[in-house]
């Protein structure tokens, strides 16, 4: 039965995040402007992350009305099946703002309190990347058929390539690109993409040995933690701690603990105010 019901959360994961992709790659107007700001007047909403987050929960609600949700352009309801959906309509809304790629629809589905499912569309790359807990990590794309993922091969810490990104606000985001500072010489270089989601994925196809990122919310990691967890990458926050608003970490087992000590050690889990 939870095989069922959980192959069932991920054909309507599948189905939501490709029609909200869409939506917002074919819908997206020319003159497109912000419809709101966030954590400050960088961090922006545009009318199309509000439109994707209605279509994507009024699609799964019709499908399953007795589940939760929580998302980030505000959808937040209990629900009574032991199932809630986490969803980010649109990660990487910068980038979308500006015409860049790196954007995704990511969405994942809990089960008392567990991700089960995640689900991480990225149209402009041509990519889906999915997951089912227990079941591996999968992706289509360019390539014929689809692909199992795996993470990369364990490679010293000073040969690995890592990702992060920095807050909107600009006292936390100084003190990020001083744990940035930091750790540049100690690594082979870092990457800064602008989509959470993308780069959990990217760890998950061997695209990056490991990520960071200070100040992620749920909506941001759920759905790409599990992808590159089922693609044998390690995840987490703080020692002995698991991903969270305060840290979140995924890289390769081998990079990953030398990883984790160091941002511990560089205070990368607080906003530096």
């Amino acid at each position: 039965m939870t095989d069922a019901l959980h192959t069932e959360l991920l054909q309507l994961a599948l189905q939501a995040a490709a029609r909200a992709c869409d939506l917002l790659r074919d819908g997206r107007p020319a003159d497109l402007g912000v419809a709101a700001t966030k954590s400050s007047p960088v961090d922006v909403v545009t009318e199309m992350d509000i439109a994707a987050e209605k279509l994507i929960t009024g699609l799964i609600a019709d499908r399953r009305p007795d589940d939760g949700f929580l998302g980030e352009e505000g959808a937040a309801t209990e629900g009574t099946s032991g199932i809630r959906w986490v969803v980010d309509p649109l990660d990487g809304t910068v980038n979308y703002l500006y015409g860049l790629p790196s954007w995704a629809v990511s969405i994942a589905a809990e089960q008392d309190g567990e991700t089960v499912v995640g689900v991480v569309a990225a149209p402009m790359r041509g990519e889906t990347f999915r997951a089912v807990r227990g079941r591996g990590a999968w992706a289509s794309g360019a390539w014929a058929g689809e692909r199992k993922l795996a993470c990369r091969a364990d490679a010293p810490l000073d040969q690995a390539l890592v990702s992060t990104g920095f807050n909107y606000v600009a006292d936390v985001r100084a003190h990020q690109a001083e744990v940035a500072g930091r750790l540049i010489p100690l690594v082979r270089d870092i990457r800064r993409g602008g989509s959470a989601a993308i780069d959990l994925c990217d760890v998950a196809a061997g695209r990056l040995d490991g990520f960071y990122e200070r100040g992620l919310n749920p909506w941001d990691y759920a759905a790409g933690d599990l992808i590159a967890r089922e693609a044998g990458a390690l995840t987490g926050g703080r020692p002995q701690e698991r991903v969270s608003r305060e840290l979140t970490i995924a890289a390769t087992p081998g990079v990953f603990e030398p990883l984790q000590r160091l941002l511990e050690d560089f205070g990368a889990w607080h906003d530096g105010m």
